[in-house]
């Protein structure tokens, strides 16, 4: 009963004999007002005496977690396929904040893999857009400076811009601001360009140009969808600011991916070679005829 806050006080004769003791007259009980640093009546957590690891909750209060150690990293990206897939098709099909859809838990695993088949796919695209645009008869030589710039591009504009509005946020006063809740969200709203870059090959100019306009607006607007509650918690002259320029960056990004991938005559398309098999001047051909 002493774990219960009390001590048990028995009388003992001089001699130290206990066999003549009355429990019925000497046995006492007092309420205990002292501890021991050897037996403290605190509650333990389970398993933190008997010899076994503490529950990984028991020191996630006190442990750190260094900048150079893996599982500084692996925190970002602690999330499964099922929950990744639902928020795609939250970017998609979005019937609430996304920010709610993330539950506390941004991760980096989904941003990631998405830009990454993004670069992929607009360095496809842009190869097949040129083999189409190249003419007949020449030797047709992949341009991996398409992988290159795409590489820049896709996460370039995911990881910076994201920091840009972070800091932004925070200069105007924004508490509810987190950098890996606008990496997620720059992250998943790149989703929209994989089909885009599949279709966007075509050699018709206006239809590219509708297939990027597309993509456009729906990855501008879940940003806008998302982000309007963040942004509002600044200033009303700040917002407004910030969402402009949010808007302006991601046309940027918009037309850079038609003009650098999908143009007859892309920026980072190295210049065609000339034709080796011109067709003989008017002169040598009556020459010949003679």
């Amino acid at each position: 009963m002493s774990g219960a806050g009390y001590d048990v006080v028995v009388d003992v004769d001089e001699e130290g004999d206990l066999g003549h003791t009355d429990l019925q007259e000497d046995l006492e009980f007092h309420s205990s007002n002292f501890q021991t640093e050897g037996t403290p009546n605190t509650r333990k957590i389970p398993g933190g005496s008997s010899g076994l690891p503490a529950p990984a909750t028991a020191n996630s209060g006190s442990g750190k977690r260094l900048l150079w150690t893996l599982s500084f990293y692996a925190q970002f990206f602690d999330v499964d396929t099922n929950a990744v897939l639902s928020r795609c098709w939250a970017t998609v099909f979005p019937r609430a904040n996304f920010l709610d859809v993330l539950e506390g838990n941004p991760d980096l695993y989904g941003p990631f893999w998405i830009a990454t088949t993004v670069v992929f796919i607009l360095f496809l695209g842009g190869t097949i857009s040129q083999y189409l645009a190249s003419e007949h008869g020449m030797r047709f030589a992949y341009d991996f400076t398409l992988l290159s710039g795409a590489a820049g591009l896709i996460y370039g504009y995911t990881l910076v811009i994201p920091v840009i509005l972070f800091l932004a946020l925070k200069y105007f006063g924004s508490e509810s601001a987190n950098l890996l809740e606008c990496w997620a969200l720059y992250g998943y709203s790149n989703l929209i360009w994989i089909p885009v870059a599949l279709i966007s090959w075509s050699q018709l100019t206006l239809l590219n140009w509708i297939f990027v306009g597309i993509g456009f607006g729906v990855s501008v607007a879940f940003l806008l969808r998302n982000l309007y509650p963040v942004l509002s918690a600044t200033d009303k002259q700040a917002s407004k600011i910030l969402l402009i320029i949010v808007v302006a960056l991601h046309l940027g990004l918009a037309v850079a991916i038609k003009w650098l991938f999908f143009a007859h005559h892309s920026l980072v398309k190295k210049p065609d070679e000339p034709v080796t098999d011109a067709p003989p001047e008017e002169g040598s051909v009556k020459m010949f005829m003679f």
